[in-house]
């Protein structure tokens, strides 16, 4: 049987840890559930300040997991979101959402196997 592909990467961790999505232009098929017990073990596991999200390659969120990103706020966790498609900003702005997550456009450093 072949493993289930996990719905987050971490790049990096500590007070700043980095997550990513593997590059997946939908994530459509995520378990926020699943997802949202891997990102509290994570920040509780690594004592991080800030949480960023990759989003490199993700072209639509959807709009359960923009909950779960704002859920994650009230964690007392800066959350940052890294490089969203022009679509996923625009949701952004209409949401409003932009003023509870930092956007930001950065180069994310690959990770060697």
């Amino acid at each position: 049987m072949n493993e289930p592909t996990p719905i987050l990467e971490v790049y990096q961790v500590g007070p700043t840890t980095i997550v990513g999505f593997g590059g997946r232009d939908v994530l459509d098929n995520v378990n926020v559930a699943v997802c949202r017990e891997e990102i509290l073990a994570l920040i509780e596991n690594v004592e991080c300040e800030t949480l960023a999200f990759d989003l490199t390659g993700v072209t639509l969120l959807p709009s359960g997991l923009l909950g779960l990103l704002t859920s994650i706020t009230q964690q007392a966790v800066n959350v940052q979101l890294y490089n969203p498609s022009d679509d996923i900003q625009e949701v952004l702005e209409t949401t409003r959402l932009n003023t509870l997550m930092e956007v930001k456009m950065v180069e994310i450093p690959k990770v060697d196997d």
